[in-house]
């Protein structure tokens, strides 16, 4: 009997391991093209940790960095990032948008705090790492309406930085060396040097990078417009502006940080160095940034850029060399007194204000700065002159305080002429009645004072030169009353006939009301 069997056909073990290890190369190849796609896409992370200025100045220092949205983008970036800086740290971000606003670059993370109590030290440690230490900016924030305090206000960021830096863990500071290596040879923060950079390492030269953070440093100056008002309220001189600038310069050089002053109304390249320092760049517009030196309000010294002999070109009589000591000297006493404070009781650092107190008797260098760049609410209380070189104040009244005494003014004076106008009226009545009671108008005498008041002295031309009719009549009769006069007189028979007939003529002259131009009378 014939049995029907099925018919299987046979797979090797062989071929059957050769096709599964040929799907797991296709899913390992669609897995990698698609994670390179991803990573491709992936928007670069940057972090900014803005240090000072208050709640409201590093509001309007964002609304400076973020893009204006066109018409065409208006929805896409319609929503703008709320920011919360009103307490502790504080955090918001942008987008970095390219030239033609239509890519995005780089998203920016920014960190805000508004003091440097070192009890915000741990907040920033979390943040601080050997991958994120390469993407990282410090920016300190200054203000123009406090230049008396902005030496104190760098002692006392810096302190918290070195205080920050110094709690990481070994692969961030290893981060941090290798970061500071690269500023120092020109290969990082490309595009914030002059358009002639070149591939050559140059020497450092003295005071440069002499205390180098481990990290980029920039401080802006904001509020770049109300330096006009510390020359005109303030008495501040070209020399007093020039001298905060050096300053600033010598210290900024001992840690390669770039120094910039803006303002709402004039960013003065602002995004261009912050985003450049990050190396965030156009791919459709490479932008070089331009030093600036000269223009008072427009500040510009982008890193690896300063050196001591271009401070001290700025004004004669600075000295670079001095300043750049005293302070690494006061730098590292405070340090030392922090660090003995904080063995012996780490709650007598807890406030900003004990730490000025501590440490602001001594330091020789903050003097300096204090006696030439004074604080004029301090002078004030104290019963100073506010202008300490002439002794001399000139208060200036405000436009709508102004316009409020010149209206008080003004009515006054309407009031005053209706006033007058009001009793000249009365005048008037009271005189026609008058009048009217002694019967018939003024006499011949009122008649001719009143019109020689309105006519005014009888001149007449002799030869190109006007002569009052009176005044030659005074002096006629002055010559006839005089002796020497009337013998000079005598002597000649007609003498005294011409002196009466010329009084006689004149006289005519003022009997004549009605006319200036008098004609003498025939015969």
């Amino acid at each position: 009997m014939n049995q029907s069997r099925s018919y299987q056909p046979y797979s090797s073990p062989t071929k059957t391991r050769k096709v599964q290890n040929d799907g797991e190369a296709k899913e390992n190849m669609w897995s990698g093209l698609l994670d390179s796609v991803g990573s491709g896409k992936r928007l670069p992370e940057k972090t900014v940790f803005l240090l000072g200025g208050g709640a409201e100045t590093q509001k309007e220092f964002l609304e400076t960095l973020s893009p204006d949205p066109t018409k065409k983008h208006q929805e896409r970036h319609r929503k703008k990032a709320p920011v919360a800086n009103e307490f502790a740290l504080g955090y918001t971000y942008q987008d970095v948008l390219d030239a033609d606003q239509e890519d995005i670059l780089a998203r920016l993370s920014f960190y805000t705090l508004p003091e440097a109590l070192q009890t915000y030290v741990p907040l920033l440690l979390p943040l601080l790492t050997a991958q994120s230490v390469p993407n990282t900016l410090f920016v300190i924030l200054l203000d123009w309406s406090e230049p008396w305090n902005w030496v104190q206000q760098m002692k006392d960021w810096i302190q918290f930085l070195r205080e920050a830096l110094k709690s990481l863990d070994d692969d961030a500071k290893d981060s941090m060396e290798g970061i500071m290596r690269e500023w120092q040879q020109g290969r990082r923060g490309g595009g914030v040097t002059t358009s002639n950079e070149t591939s050559t390492t140059i020497p450092l030269g003295p005071g440069e990078w002499d205390e180098a953070l481990g990290v980029p440093l920039s401080v802006v100056c904001y509020n770049s417009n109300v330096m006009d008002n510390l020359e005109t309220d303030h008495g501040w001189r070209e020399e007093e502006f020039d001298f905060v600038l050096q300053f600033l310069r010598t210290i900024l050089l001992k840690y390669g940080a770039s120094l910039i002053y803006a303002s709402s109304s004039n960013p003065n390249h602002l995004p261009t160095l912050i985003h450049s320092t990050l190396g965030i760049h156009s791919l459709l517009k490479r932008q070089i940034l331009k030093h600036n030196v000269i223009d008072r309000d427009k500040i510009l010294i982008p890193p690896n850029w300063d050196s001591w002999g271009k401070i001290r070109v700025t004004r004669e009589g600075f000295n670079v060399e001095a300043v750049s000591i005293s302070w690494s000297k006061d730098v590292q006493l405070s340090r030392l007194s922090l660090e003995q404070r904080n063995d012996e009781d780490p709650l007598e650092i807890s406030s900003d204000e004990q730490r000025r107190q501590n440490t602001d008797d001594g330091e020789s260098l903050l003097s300096v700065y204090k006696n030439t760049i004074p604080n004029p609410k301090k002078e004030n209380a104290l019963g100073q002159s506010t202008f300490s070189r002439d002794n001399l104040e000139v208060e200036v009244m405000g436009m709508q305080e102004f316009l409020a005494g010149q209206l008080q003014v003004m009515e006054q004076l309407k009031a005053q002429e209706e006033h007058g106008a009001e009793h000249m009226d009365d005048k008037d009545v009271s005189s026609s009645a008058v009048r009217t009671k002694t019967g018939g108008g003024m006499g011949p005498i009122d008649d001719r004072s009143r019109v020689n008041d309105h006519i005014g002295p009888v001149q007449f031309n002799v030869g190109g030169i006007q002569v009052d009719a009176e005044d030659m009549l005074k002096r006629l009769k002055e010559r006839e009353e005089t002796p020497d006069r009337e013998i000079s007189a005598s002597a000649t028979p007609d003498g005294k006939s011409q002196n009466e007939a010329l009084a006689n003529f004149f006289a005519g002259l003022i009997k004549r009301n009605g006319s200036n131009s008098p004609r003498p009378h025939a015969g």
